[in-house]
C-alpha cells in the first residue's frame, strides 16, 4: 500500500470510530460523554503517534542509508606513516640535490634545490591535507534535521 492509500484508509478508520462515539453517547447520554471523548482522543493520539514512528523509522533509515553510501566512497589511503616517510625521502634526497646545486651555480643554484623540494612537499601536503588549504569537503546539511 501507498501512503495515499494508507492515509485514506487510516481517516475512514477514524470516521468509523468518530461515528461509533457519537452513536455511544447518543445512546448513553450526557453523563458519559466525557469518558467517550477522552476513549476517542485517546485512539486518535495513538494514530498520530504510529505515523510519526513511522516518519521517524523512515527518516532515520534514509540518513542511515546516506551515512553508509558515503562510508563506503573513496577513501584517502594517505597516513601518518605514507606522510613521515615522504618526508624522510624528500630530506634525504635534499643532500645530494643541495650539493649539485650548489656546486654547479652556487647559492643561486642552491635555492632553486631548496625551492624545488619546499615545492614538492607542499604539493604532497595539500593533496593529503585538503582541510590545511580550505578545500575541507563539506555536506550540504546545516543541521541534524532535514525536511
Amino acid at each position: 500500500m501507498t501512503g495515499m492509500d494508507t492515509t485514506g484508509a487510516h481517516d475512514a478508520d477514524l470516521k468509523k470510530e468518530l461515528s461509533a462515539t457519537l452513536q455511544a453517547r447518543r445512546e448513553l447520554g450526557e453523563e458519559y460523554e466525557s469518558a467517550l471523548v477522552d476513549s476517542f482522543l485517546e485512539k486518535v493520539d495513538q494514530r498520530i503517534d504510529g505515523s510519526v514512528e513511522r516518519r521517524v523509522r523512515r527518516q532515520l533509515a534514509e540518513q542511515q542509508m546516506v551515512v553508509a553510501r558515503d562510508s563506503r566512497g573513496p577513501k584517502s589511503t594517505d597516513t601518518f606513516g605514507e606522510r613521515f616517510g615522504f618526508a624522510i625521502v624528500s630530506l634525504v634526497l635534499a643532500i645530494p640535490l643541495s650539493a649539485i646545486g650548489a656546486g654547479i651555480s652556487g647559492l643561486p643554484g642552491l635555492l632553486v634545490a631548496w625551492g624545488g623540494i619546499v615545492g614538492v612537499n607542499a604539493f604532497q601536503a595539500a593533496g593529503s591535507s585538503a582541510w590545511l588549504f580550505g578545500r575541507h569537503k563539506r555536506s550540504g546539511r546545516d543541521g541534524d534535521w532535514e525536511d
